[in-house]
């Protein structure tokens, strides 16, 4: 306790409490700290590494000028990632969680061929957001040894599980008879592709009197009025 004076003179106690800080608390605020700097790091080199990937392809990337980009040394890369393989697995599965989350949201839509529509719809607007994750994903030509590992592919397989079980929730209601999912969804997922590809390439420029995204909407409408039929 101590003793002051106020403004107008009068003599006045003040009592003091002290904080006491627990070691176990600052001890985990300073592993809290440590785990978020490493976190921020990893995004700091994967974003750096997607840039690398997208101007010289996956083959003319090296460790060393993603170090460069953020101005670091290879051996810091070193310390999260084991090599760049991993790097650009991470990209993929990156890029499939964020796909996959945007059409899970799509569960409370009750028809199946509906639900099977707003997924095509979804697809699309994810190239078009995401034009450098879409490249990484599917157009970029690199080894796929990684992916061979088991579990390694898992956003992947799962983004494309999600689109099977549609078809059988379809076929279900009557829809697609007599059609294998496995080739079906080969061949919506092909037909999304090549126009998402067509357009994030710009290669839509072919078709000069056509905005790009109208020419998108009208070929995704074909596509949807030859499944109404299959």
């Amino acid at each position: 306790m101590s003793v002051c004076k106020n403004i107008s003179g009068n003599i006045c106690f003040t009592e003091h409490r002290s904080v006491v800080l627990h070691p176990e608390t600052s001890i985990m605020s300073i592993a809290a700290r440590k785990q978020r700097e490493k976190e921020d790091m990893r995004i700091l080199i994967m974003d750096a590494a997607r840039q690398i990937f997208l101007e010289k392809g996956y083959e003319l990337t090296s460790i060393r000028a993603i170090a460069e980009k953020i101005e670091y040394s290879p051996g810091t890369i070193y310390l999260y990632f084991k090599d760049k393989d991993e790097i650009f697995h991470l990209l993929h599965e990156e890029g499939f969680r964020r796909m996959l989350e945007k059409m899970s949201v799509l569960a409370h839509v009750a028809d199946p061929f509906e639900r099977l529509k707003a997924i095509g719809r979804v697809y699309m607007e994810f190239a078009r957001n995401n034009a450098d994750f879409y490249h990484l994903m599917f157009i970029m030509a690199k080894p796929m040894e990684h992916e061979k590992e088991e579990g390694k592919w898992q956003m992947g397989d799962n983004t494309l599980s999600y689109l099977k079980d549609v078809l059988r929730q379809c076929q279900a209601q009557g829809r697609f008879k007599g059609l294998d999912v496995e080739a079906l969804s080969f061949t919506i997922w092909s037909a999304m592709h090549g126009m998402c590809a067509l357009m994030i390439s710009q290669r839509c420029r072919a078709y000069p009197d056509a905005d790009p995204i109208e020419l998108m909407g009208h070929g995704f409408n074909v596509l949807v009025s030859m499944l109404e039929k299959a």
